[in-house]
């Protein structure tokens, strides 16, 4: 019989382990912007353990994995702003796929809400933060000199390819994992 502690051990136990490898997965960049932002596999633990354990505990995991990334991931920020928009409040909403726990479908709308909620976090950065003044080139997508329009573009480049390769990761690995991502293993 699982009793509350073992429960909540167990939890805390999962979020350190899925932490520790959306951590080292975000040092596999398939590619990095001039200004911040990179394509990998790293969101994916975090939706992972916010859809097995529900929205608390994932939001708490997103929290310390974008604190994570400020202290150690050569952060690139302007001022204290930036750090609490672009890594700690940005990775926080990837628990929102805890919106969905003992869905084992949940995982697709859980990273689709996840993402966005990111995306509109670095949107909201970007307009506020590293608002431009003058024309600025995102390399291959063009020249923009209205700031809403450049932070849609410039996040967008990276937020939506991390968030398909999310919905890939997604897909390959449900079948396999379908009872973890339901949360199966966890009922009494």
């Amino acid at each position: 019989m699982k009793t509350k502690t073992h429960m909540h051990i167990r939890a805390l136990t999962e979020g350190a382990i899925f932490v520790a490898l959306a951590f080292v997965l975000s040092f596999v960049k398939l590619y990095e912007l001039p200004n911040g932002g990179s394509l990998t596999p790293a969101m994916f633990p975090i939706l992972l353990y916010g859809l097995r354990w529900g929205l608390c505990r994932g939001l708490g995991a997103g929290f310390v994995f974008g604190l994570l990334q400020l202290l150690f991931d050569g952060a690139y920020a302007w001022g204290w702003q930036s750090m609490l928009l672009d890594y700690l409040l940005a990775f926080t909403p990837l628990g929102l796929a805890g919106l969905f726990k003992g869905r084992a479908w949940g995982i697709f709308p859980g990273t689709l809400i996840g993402c966005l909620g990111r995306y509109v976090v670095h949107h909201i950065s970007g307009i506020t933060i590293y608002r431009i003044v003058a024309p600025t080139t995102v390399p291959g997508l063009g020249t923009y000199d209205n700031p809403h329009l450049y932070s849609l573009v410039y996040n967008g480049s990276y937020m939506i390819p991390n968030m398909l390769l999310a919905l890939l990761l997604a897909g390959v690995l449900y079948v396999p994992l379908k009872k973890y991502f339901a949360g199966n293993d966890l009922r009494k």
